[in-house]
């Protein structure tokens, strides 16, 4: 009797989505499982056919096979969907359907328990503005587990193994049958592990892994900036029983500087010039991350003026840009004048005074404005 089209046994299209077939799989299963069937020998057939299709649908590689080339593809020792006569195991079949539902996920192909992956770790690292800017490889210290050393990471001790657990038999998961469900649950023998140690090592009391503390060198990339995370992998938590270790993420944070306010790429600062040098125009030094450089400050400079150095800034690390940096001046009063000082700044005030509306237009502006409110209020 030749086989039935596989599209036509679960009822899709042959473009149906992996979602489609999924859907179909588990309406046709609850439909035909000999749970519900009891015993009809029949049902029974149709089921083996429905999960037979569904094998070869749900995976990619066979599906693309079957479509070029119909059962053939699997025919004659072919890898596919033959051979589900004699043993097999409707419990299984079940529990695919189910599992994401019932906590089958503990069980790895092959009926393998997983082994659970080390924690990750993160390790906040503080760095001066200099570090985070130009780069460097620093040493850091990480309190963690590591692999216990006389028992290789096993947890048995040295000349011992582990054995199958004889409750779940290495599966990790036991099923339980309520009624029409299939029901998994972890082995409370082995805690989902598969294995039973007898003989514990004593260096790790059986967990195959012991606190220390880990010495590790970090290279920090130039231009990371508060929040930039460096990703060291399997230098987290080693995993219980031999589980590969988890990944250690070290999380940069810029401490303040005393001079520079970091935004991005770019750089800011306050630069103090005296009131002469904003009047008068000159030449100042200014301080960079790369040294001093010379800044022209043309006459009449009022405070609060912004003067921007391109490329003195953080080189991204990110990009191969280079952000600028920007020099806000700030006109400095002069403080403790001697009496000559205070005569000779009278005497200008004195010559400035007799035309204020020319060298200081602001101050006139302001307060011609303000004249003129309080005569709209009086009005």
């Amino acid at each position: 009797m030749s086989k039935r089209d596989y599209y036509e046994v679960l009822g899709v299209s042959k473009d149906a989505s992996e979602r489609d077939i999924k859907k179909a799989y588990k309406r046709l299963a609850m439909k035909y499982h000999p749970d519900r069937t009891k015993g009809d020998k029949s049902k029974e057939e149709q089921f083996k056919e429905v999960k037979e299709a569904y094998e070869v649908l749900n995976d990619d590689q066979k599906r693309a096979a079957y479509d070029q080339y119909g059962h053939a593809a699997f025919e004659q020792g072919g890898h596919g969907g033959g051979g589900f006569g004699g043993g097999h195991d409707f419990g299984d079949a079940f529990g695919d359907i189910f599992g994401d539902i019932f906590g089958g996920g503990g069980r790895g192909r092959g009926g393998q328990s997983r082994q659970r992956r080390g924690a990750d770790l993160r390790y906040n690292l503080d760095l001066t503005l200099e570090e985070a800017v130009k780069g460097k490889t620093l040493e850091i210290k990480v309190p963690t587990f590591v692999s216990c050393e006389p028992c290789d990471g096993s947890g048995a001790k040295k000349g011992t193994s582990a054995k199958t657990c004889s409750t779940c038999h290495g599966h990790g998961q036991v099923q339980m049958r309520q009624g029409l469900f299939a029901v998994q649950q972890t082995c409370p023998t082995c805690s989902g592990k598969g294995k039973v140690i007898t003989d514990p090592c004593p260096s790790c009391r059986g967990q195959g892994r012991v606190e220390k503390t880990k010495t590790l060198s970090v290279k920090i990339p130039a231009g990371v900036d508060t929040g930039d995370r460096i990703r060291l992998s399997g230098e987290g938590e080693a995993g219980e029983h031999g589980a590969p270790a988890g990944d250690l993420y070290v999380q940069a944070n810029v401490r303040d500087h005393k001079i520079f306010v970091r935004d991005e790429n770019n750089l800011y600062c306050e630069v103090p010039i005296s009131f002469t040098t904003a009047a008068l125009g000159g030449e100042i030094e200014v301080p960079t991350l790369e040294g001093k450089v010379k800044l022209k400050i043309p006459k009449e400079t009022q405070t609060g003026k912004m003067f921007r150095l391109r490329g003195k800034g953080v080189k991204s690390v990110r990009s191969h840009s280079t952000g600028d940096l920007m020099c806000k001046v700030v006109i400095e009063t002069p403080v403790n004048l001697s009496g000559d000082q205070a005569d000779l700044l009278r005497q200008l005030e004195e010559k400035m005074g007799k035309s204020t509306s020319k060298h200081s237009p602001k101050e006139t502006g302001f307060f011609d404005g303000v004249k003129k409110f309080f005569d709209d209020l009086k009005s």
